[in-house]
């Protein structure tokens, strides 16, 4: 059996111009960078237009990064948690871009998925509600380690802070979000999943 390459082995595969491990990349860490990104946002639209902005710079941007960990995640994660706080604008660069690219096969609504995913973002506007009363400092550390799965090693990466300081954060975010959400803890939500085979845009913006 070959053994899985690393994120690491993949980035400098597309590197190259290999658009395939790119892609692989793409099915590794989208699933997670959306479930943040909705998060972030209570908009399923939002977040996937953003998850597809995430990988579309970081393809552009490439050859410029240096993994640090054997991990992207953390690094993609840094990039989402950027456009998220300027999702306005970066969604609105996404779709001039999605505009130029052939248009997608289309496939048909079904009402029981549009009513779940209107009822899952009505479920996360009411937890975001919530989750607004913390500090940001610490609201962005239970988005990263609470929501997200990074430990802390991974999520200091991301906000450029001491691991301590990621702990002592995570500890009181968690303390008063329990205080403010007493009928569970803020991840037995709805997971909000990439549909199965979805692939990243990459190889058409790309050509």
């Amino acid at each position: 059996m070959i053994p899985t390459e690393t994120d690491r082995e993949l980035w400098d595969r597309a590197c190259r111009g290999e658009r395939a491990a790119f892609g692989d990349l793409f099915d590794r860490h989208a699933r997670a960078v959306h479930n943040y990104l909705f998060r972030r946002t209570a908009s399923w639209a939002d977040a996937e237009d953003l998850t597809s902005a995430v990988f579309l710079h970081a393809w552009r941007i490439r050859t410029e990064v240096v993994l640090h960990q054997d991990s992207a995640l953390p690094w993609l994660l840094g990039v989402a948690r950027n456009l998220a706080a300027n999702s306005g604008r970066a969604v609105q660069r996404y779709q001039a871009l999605r505009a130029r690219l052939p248009a997608p096969v289309p496939s048909p609504d079904h009402a029981e998925e549009v009513a779940a995913r209107l009822d899952d973002e009505r479920t996360m506007a009411l937890l975001l509600r919530a989750v607004a009363e913390l500090p940001e400092r610490d609201r962005e550390v239970l988005e990263l380690c609470g929501w997200s799965g990074l430990d802390h090693q991974a999520a200091a990466a991301v906000l450029g802070v001491a691991v301590g300081t990621v702990k002592s954060r995570l500890h009181r975010a968690r303390a008063r979000l329990r205080r403010l959400v007493p009928v569970g803890p803020p991840g037995e939500e709805r997971s909000h999943e990439v549909p199965a085979g979805r692939r990243s845009p990459i190889a058409k913006e790309a050509s």
